[in-house]
């Protein structure tokens, strides 16, 4: 398994980036390319004890700045290091591609260099979410590739997922809902209402519409939307469970007692915190494009790094492309979606 990272990508590379593959080449035992700028990551690399690993630098004299413009970035500047490391996934020197740089440009880059799977309309950004369930988690797609859609792309999304959720996280039978503002089928916009009918006449396990409340809780294993509506959800879930925990710490400073509770709880903080971390969830996959790839938060560090590649290699091990491309052959000749995933 040789995975391909932009080492130039995100907030914090070269540093975090360089850091997160030697710790994943480290703990995975896996083959990791880094590209970008030689003399750049060399001298990261100097800093960390790599021998025995597996780890190899290919030039790449651009970079995809966050502000860039995506397609008009990737058109212009194709010796960056998105696009270079793009192109060795498609020639198959690697299994998988992995940036936390510039989510917009890693989708046209992706969709320029590897095509989309023949069939699928749109490509979907999707995130793992925290969820009380018996997985402790979902899939929530679209959360930003594409802000405008029709009902048939949500159709395919939910099939994305399901495969997805399938192969990676191993539940048998996915429950796919479709987030909207209640849970009868009048309610949402046209494009949910529209979208409901032919959820309902699928083989998916659709179980109806969701409220946002209710995608922590659990009540479906893949959650469905647009790519509007599911990035302003994702930020205002990030940006209320921030004002949360700086508002706990703050009341727990102001009383010796609870200052005191807090240390002898803090076993269950600290878990209770790993458990919504998005460092531990690494990137979210973009499927439906004819590769793994893998798109980690801007601001990653070399611990979210990590867990990223970790996130790419086990789509590439579990041939997440092909589950797709298998599943949407089987559902255009109308087989039941069953004899695909169980």
């Amino acid at each position: 398994m040789k995975i391909a990272l932009d080492a130039m990508g995100g907030d914090n590379a070269p540093e975090a980036t360089v850091h997160g593959a030697v710790w994943a080449a480290r703990d995975f035992g896996l083959k990791v390319q880094l590209v970008g700028q030689p003399e750049v990551i060399e001298a990261e690399l100097a800093k960390h004890n790599v021998k025995g690993l597996d780890l190899s630098v290919t030039a790449a004299s651009e970079v995809i700045e966050m502000d860039d413009s995506p397609s008009a970035a990737v058109k212009h500047k194709k010796d960056s290091s998105m696009v270079v490391a793009l192109r060795s996934v498609k020639s198959g020197e690697c299994d998988a591609f992995v940036s936390a740089g510039n989510s917009g440009g890693a989708l046209a880059a992706a969709l320029f260099g590897l095509g989309r799977i023949k069939g699928i309309k749109r490509p979907a950004l999707s995130t793992i979410f925290p969820a009380d369930s018996e997985a402790g988690c979902c899939l929530l797609l679209d959360i930003g590739a594409n802000t405008d859609v029709r009902p048939e792309f949500l159709l395919q999304f939910g099939l994305m997922g399901h495969h997805y959720v399938h192969s990676v996280l191993k539940i048998p039978n996915p429950r796919v809902g479709l987030l909207s503002t209640g849970e009868e089928e009048y309610k949402g916009n046209i494009l949910v209402q529209e979208a409901t009918k032919i959820f309902k006449q699928s083989k998916l396990n659709f179980v109806g519409n969701i409220e946002a409340k209710d995608v922590p809780l659990g009540l479906a294993d893949v959650v469905v939307t647009d790519g509007f509506t599911g990035n302003i959800y994702i930020k205002g879930v990030q940006g209320a469970a921030s004002i949360i925990q700086k508002a706990l710490a703050r009341e727990i400073k102001r009383r010796p007692l609870a200052i005191l509770g807090a240390f002898l709880a803090r076993g269950a903080i600290k878990a209770l915190r790993t458990k919504v971390d998005y460092r531990e969830f690494g990137g979210g996959p973009l499927l439906g494009v004819n590769g793994i790839v893998v798109i980690a938060h801007g601001r990653s560090d070399g611990y979210a790094i990590r867990n990223a590649i970790r996130v790419a290699r086990k789509a590439a091990s579990e041939e997440i492309v092909q589950a797709i491309e298998n599943g949407l052959r089987k559902w255009e000749e109308n087989e039941e979606l069953s004899e695909v995933t169980v």
